[in-house]
């Protein structure tokens, strides 16, 4: 998928125009935070990971880790991201541009407590040089997460 699909996507929301890109690359925490003049951890990491013979998407912010304890006592199976190749095919989205929107539908998205302590989040929106910044509760809406969890460390 690409940019443009995440803007259809977020016609639905009255998002699309909100869409930020740039000319520098956003495919890493680091790289976003500097393009975009934040501090890294608003920079909301989407995260994928293997979920049986499907995927699922976790957002953190951009200083949290998984926590692998935290990680199998909320799912009840070890963590295991997806590979670079698995993730164009499971989410459409590829490595440096995959974000919690215009996913397929079978692919879940969960919304980690590390965000919290910030009003805003930068998710990426389909590519390596794009982002947009959303409220928490605009991002939990827009990306239709199923519930908030708890699955992070050293933030």
């Amino acid at each position: 998928m690409s940019v443009q699909t995440v803007r259809e996507y977020l016609k639905q929301f009255n998002k699309d125009k909100d869409i930020l890109e740039m000319n520098e690359s956003t495919a890493t925490v680091e790289l976003a935070a500097k393009a975009l003049g934040t501090e890294e951890a608003r920079i909301a990491k989407s995260l994928t990971f293997y979920n049986g013979e499907e995927a699922m998407v976790i957002v953190v912010a951009g200083d949290a880790k998984i926590d692998n304890k935290k990680f199998k006592e909320q799912f009840g199976f070890k963590a295991k991201m997806l590979a670079h190749e698995d993730t164009v095919k499971y989410t459409g989205h590829a490595v440096g541009g995959v974000c919690p929107f215009a996913l397929p539908e079978n692919v879940e998205v969960y919304l980690d407590d590390s965000m919290k302590r910030f009003e805003t989040m930068f998710p990426a929106c389909g590519s390596s040089n794009s982002a947009i910044e959303l409220t928490l509760d605009e991002l939990e809406r827009i990306s239709k997460c199923k519930i908030w969890i708890d699955v992070c460390k050293n933030w």
